[in-house]
């Protein structure tokens, strides 16, 4: 598989796979993600800021992710961090459907690490709901450390965690 930055033409592609895993998240009762969020323009602005990035396989989209260093502004409510800026996050992370079960996210999730080491960065910072297991046992395989709660939009209450790489 390759991992690269996602380009324009992949717009498509990852949207589908972004609905594969709302559709997921619904069937198993995980309010991570809702029918307004993340939203199609999202991935268009990750897309065009340099922060969307894809697995291909054989010519096919089948992972999608944002790999960012500029920060998340929520990360700010929590003193209990490591590590001030930079660090990577990787938000919006979905496998496409046929991919499922077969490490794809925990790949992906290694390749960004290896993009923050390449750039000097030594702390991977991610978040999630409680409801979200795979994601849960993902972070937890990984190495990371719970550093506390964030809120997004007000009242989308979330378990932050960090590790060094």
């Amino acid at each position: 598989m390759l991992f690269r930055k996602a380009r324009m033409e992949d717009e498509g592609r990852i949207w589908e796979i972004i609905l594969q895993a709302k559709a997921q998240m619904k069937r198993l009762g995980s309010h991570q993600w809702d029918e307004s969020y993340p939203a199609r323009e999202s991935i268009s602005q990750d897309i065009q800021r340099g922060e969307g990035y894809v697995f291909e396989q054989e010519g096919h989209v089948v992972a999608y992710g944002v790999v960012s260093f500029a920060g998340e502004p929520v990360y700010q409510q929590l003193d209990t961090w490591e590590s001030p800026l930079p660090y990577l996050v990787v938000h919006r992370l979905a496998v496409a459907d046929e991919m499922k079960h077969q490490g794809v996210a925990k790949r992906f999730m290694l390749e960004a690490e290896e993009v923050a080491r390449r750039q000097g960065i030594t702390h991977f910072r991610v978040d999630t709901n409680y409801d979200n297991q795979y994601m849960l046992r993902l972070i937890d395989d990984l190495g990371f450390a719970y550093r506390g709660e964030c809120v997004y939009r007000g009242e989308c209450v979330r378990m932050a965690f960090e590790k060094r790489i």
